[in-house]
């Protein structure tokens, strides 16, 4: 057997996340108390009671899901005895989600992670006003066939770019509004089945994120990055890295970059990886990997009963 961990990204939240892992284990609540102390902000309460909308504002939704990753992350240590550093080949996760799995491979403090990803949120929320721009979903065309469209939508004036790469047949687009709703417009005449606006408040890993991605340099410089325990899967660049100051500016370059998870999970799978295990809230990634890949064990760890099964396969 040989695992790779992977950790959610944006859109797997939800209200009640997190609500029964500190019910059961003192080690979660000790995670969500900690984040909590770190943004001064009693960011476990939105997660359990919301409202929905507080809890989908990027600035507490980025924390959120990586405060639930690294509960699970805990109580394999604390409750079971099981260290990721001497289970995994490899730690990857989709956008916010490779700061979590950096934060399981021991690059940042628990702490400084959520400060970090607290900033990261407020610097993308703010980098572009409010319906300047969108994101929108191509279903049924490849990373290298979504060329075409993205030319034509920049037609508009507009910049437009291929943000995330998740799976064959699966491409996200990110820019300004109005190349965003061209690509809905036309998209079926290049080949794709849908495209559909993502219900999401700013045009995440585009150029437009620059003034984002000068605050993360910043913020990133300020703290310490030790050199990753377990090979991290750089989302801008599908290959492993391990050193501190490199993981450091490949998250920096994350901002503005697209996130190249069909080819970080080709990868894995190349490299003899047998079991993907998402740890956190949704099924997302895990469902990716089953579907592109019906040889490889994928499954989602976020419930006591999933870390409990988890912990017996270990």
């Amino acid at each position: 057997m040989k695992y790779a961990f992977v950790f959610p990204g944006q859109g797997s939240q939800f209200v009640g996340m997190g609500k029964d892992l500190a019910d059961n284990f003192k080690s979660a609540k000790q995670v969500f108390e900690e984040v909590n102390d770190a943004i001064s902000c009693n960011l476990f309460k939105i997660m359990v009671e919301g409202p929905e909308s507080d809890l989908m504002m990027t600035v507490n939704t980025q924390p959120a899901l990586m405060a639930h990753s690294m509960a699970v992350v805990r109580i394999l240590e604390k409750d079971f005895g099981i260290a990721l550093k001497n289970k995994a080949a490899f730690v990857a996760g989709h956008s916010l989600g490779e700061y979590s799995a950096a934060c399981a491979a021991g690059v940042f403090s628990l702490s400084d992670t959520a400060k970090l990803l607290r900033t990261r949120g407020q610097a993308m929320q703010q980098a572009v006003p409010l319906g300047v721009g969108g994101m929108a979903a191509v279903i049924g065309m490849s990373f290298k066939d979504v060329d075409a469209l993205i030319e034509a939508c920049r037609e508009t004036g507009g910049e437009c770019v291929a943000a995330n790469d998740n799976a064959d047949g699966q491409v996200v687009l990110s820019g300004h509004m109005n190349a965003i709703e061209k690509a809905v417009e036309i998209a079926s005449e290049f080949g794709a089945k849908r495209c559909i606006k993502l219900p999401v408040s700013a045009p995440f890993h585009s150029p437009l994120m620059a003034p984002a991605a000068k605050v993360m340099k910043e913020a990133l410089s300020a703290v310490k990055a030790c050199d990753a325990q377990v090979p991290l899967i750089a989302n801008v660049l599908a290959q492993p890295i391990t050193k501190g100051e490199e993981i450091v500016k490949h998250l920096v370059e994350q901002v503005t970059g697209s996130v190249r998870w069909r080819e970080s999970v080709t990868y894995m799978v190349d490299q003899g990886i047998t079991d993907v295990v998402e740890l956190g809230a949704g099924k997302v990634l895990s469902g990716i990997v089953k579907r592109s890949y019906k040889e490889i064990n994928a499954l989602s760890v976020g419930s006591p009963a999933d870390i409990e099964a988890l912990a017996q396969d270990l």
